[in-house]
């Protein structure tokens, strides 16, 4: 916990340990290695020397390889039961959820989903340290080491503002847009980043600023500000209901994301995880 807050008195609170108790653990792990594991030079916060940065990746290394054995218990024991903590992206969430959450209580009424919404790579980075089983994702992105299962296309659809010239056309190019004000996501969602791979060589001025969520981008296109991409997912769940944001297909191979699971290699659950797919995949629609 002090690798991750970088703060003593947050890792004590986190640990249900008073801050004293914490250090002199920490400084009897120093003595028992005769070693130093904190720079203490650094006041304010809690710098790990170069050794004691090796060590918190053996004990991450440990503690997951641990919590496998309880896995491995639990699957064996009862399959698709017990708790399950399974990370989505923000893109994906809010528009997925409503119908998936109904769907799994019926289909594993004895599954406790615990869910946590994050950009990617801090989801991926949790993964990775144990503290989530499972992720639901969007590719292509840097998915690192993990085993990923493809579960649906999920095409994107050019949104216009009112009244738009190209609103006349069925289905619109990606060099169509080439002159128009481009708008994204801010920095840190993988959707901008897959919007830019399917428009990039061919997009027009992107706008300065950036939305937070599809949300807030959809009523920046209905303002008049510009013209984006979005997934039918969150169109499908009522993105641009009431907005009078018009929606055109995109032409060309390739204008789509693939909504993913990815877990860690080598899980003992991965079994389990790959059934979940068909249902995930009925959610999206």
């Amino acid at each position: 916990m002090l690798a991750e807050s970088g703060h003593f008195g947050r890792a004590a609170s986190a640990c249900a340990v008073s801050q004293s108790t914490l250090s002199a653990g920490i400084l009897a792990l120093e003595r028992g290695l005769d070693a130093q594991i904190l720079d203490r030079s650094a006041a304010k916060h809690a710098v790990f020397t170069p050794l004691g940065l090796e060590l918190v990746g053996k004990a991450r290394a440990a503690l997951t390889a641990l919590a496998a054995v309880a896995e491995t218990a639990d699957a064996a024991r009862a399959p698709m039961s017990g708790p399950l903590r399974l990370g989505i992206i923000p893109t994906i969430g809010p528009f997925l959820l409503p119908r998936l959450m109904p769907a799994l209580r019926q289909g594993y009424p004895a599954l406790k989903l615990f869910l946590r919404e994050d950009q990617t790579e801090r989801l991926l980075d949790q993964l990775d340290d144990g503290m989530l089983d499972v992720l639901l994702l969007a590719e292509p992105c840097a998915c690192g080491g993990a085993e990923t299962f493809a579960l649906a296309q999920d095409e994107f659809l050019v949104a216009l503002p009112p009244g738009h010239p190209l609103a006349a056309r069925e289905s619109i190019a990606a060099a169509a847009l080439a002159a128009e004000q481009f708008l994204l996501l801010e920095d840190g969602h993988c959707l901008r980043d897959q919007v830019l791979s399917v428009c990039g060589g061919t997009m027009g001025r992107e706008q300065r600023f950036a939305a937070t969520s599809l949300y807030t981008l959809i009523q920046m296109v209905a303002g008049g500000l510009g013209v984006t991409l979005v997934p039918r997912l969150a169109v499908n769940a009522g993105l641009t209901e009431g907005t009078g944001v018009v929606l055109r297909r995109l032409e060309g191979a390739g204008g789509w994301r693939t909504i993913s699971l990815a877990w860690r290699p080598g899980s003992p659950r991965g079994a389990e995880y790959r059934a979940l797919g068909p249902l995930i995949a009925q959610a999206c629609g």
